[in-house]
């Protein structure tokens, strides 16, 4: 009696152990990805209460400083390169890597000079929207006050 309880939760224990997912999948949503390939420009950041609150968008400057900010996505190889650009704002340039998975999740790494991407452990994951050949929108969800809220990256096709 004792080995068939000792056996019964051990199979309950078992069956509740989980391997952990990654944080976003990897699968690739090559049409998306090819749709972003190219120059863009952040023609605006929005986000509720922004009249009162400061965010700072991936942990680099005001998210206003990423308005009119230059992006460049190659989409073959997943990488590209960001420069904050706007006057009286942290001036800012980095490679990066990226991809857009099946879930619509977009996954950012700015990447640190010589340090290859596998390497770099934070990232960010935010949803792609509105996707057309002219313009897309990048959304993370952050906490302001106690209350979750968007933040919308208004991305337009540049030159």
């Amino acid at each position: 009696m004792k080995k068939l309880i000792l056996f019964f939760a051990l199979a309950l224990v078992a069956s509740s152990c989980k391997t952990p997912a990654p944080a976003a999948a990897t699968n690739v949503d090559r049409k998306s990805q090819v749709a972003i390939k190219g120059n863009w420009t952040i023609a605006s950041v929005t986000y509720s209460g922004s009249d009162v609150f400061k965010i700072t968008s991936f942990d680099l400057a005001d998210s206003k400083c990423f308005e009119g900010s230059t992006w460049k996505f190659i989409s073959n190889n997943d990488s590209g390169d960001m420069a904050l650009t706007q006057a009286n704002c942290t001036t800012f340039a980095s490679k990066i890597k990226w991809y857009v998975n099946k879930d619509g999740q977009f996954v950012l790494k700015f990447l640190a000079e010589g340090v290859k991407a596998k390497k770099m452990q934070q990232g960010y994951i935010l949803t792609v929207a509105d996707q057309t050949a002219e313009s897309f929108k990048l959304i993370d969800k952050i906490n302001i006050g106690g209350k979750m809220t968007n933040i919308v990256y208004q991305f337009k096709k540049s030159n």
